[in-house]
């Protein structure tokens, strides 16, 4: 008597070449790659305002990284610039077409009124009729990353970035178990563990450190 194919039996998918169950990747692996590429995209915009900010800030002593100096001198007939010294700053500001209201108009010397506004400086001779500008303005973009980079904003900031900061703690943890067994820091990936530890350690050491 021949015995009939058991038709209820579940199909069987075979396992991939190569491939055994021992060494499919664990549950809370999956989970764990998942995460760290979601925080990673929520890193992006963070990263790029620390990162721009940073090679910004490092070279203070060379540049100012918020500001920019500016400095502009016209000429006009001395005769424009007469009166009391209020008239000659009034007639001063409209010939550079600055609308704001000065903050001090004050005698620097007999031949020059100094007129204080927000962010300049203007120096008026009036004897030779010499209107000059100096001041400083505010760099677009840079300014604002600048100010968030080095904590402006105070309580509420500096508790988003310890946030951020302990996303980037994740994210490095992380990756040191985004790969098994050889194939991750226990293979040849450890070696860059090591060289981008020891990047800073050599440093410090090279120095004499603070």
């Amino acid at each position: 008597m021949s015995v009939g194919k058991n038709l209820d039996a579940s199909p069987v998918t075979p396992a991939a070449p190569g491939t055994s169950p021992q060494k499919r990747a664990l549950p809370w692996r999956r989970w764990l790659r998942a995460v760290h590429r979601d925080v990673g995209y929520l890193a992006i915009g963070l990263t790029l305002v620390y990162a721009v900010s940073g090679i910004a800030v490092n070279h203070i002593a060379t540049w100012d990284p918020s500001f920019e100096q500016f400095t502009r001198t016209i000429t006009v007939a001395p005769a424009t610039l007469t009166g009391d010294d209020r008239a000659i700053a009034q007639e001063a500001l409209a010939q550079l077409a600055i609308e704001q209201v000065p903050s001090d108009v004050y005698r620097a010397s007999d031949t020059r009124l100094d007129i204080t506004l927000a962010d300049s400086t203007v120096h008026v001779n009036p004897q030779v009729g010499t209107i000059a500008e100096e001041g400083q303005r505010a760099r677009p973009i840079l300014r604002s990353i600048n100010w968030l980079h080095l904590n402006r904003g105070k309580q509420a900031w500096t508790l988003f970035s310890d946030v951020f900061a302990g996303g980037l703690v994740f994210l490095a943890l992380s990756g040191l178990f985004m790969l098994r067994g050889r194939q991750g820091v226990l293979g040849w990936r450890g070696l860059y563990v090591v060289a981008g530890a020891a990047v800073p350690i050599g440093y410090l050491i090279a120095s004499g450190g603070p």
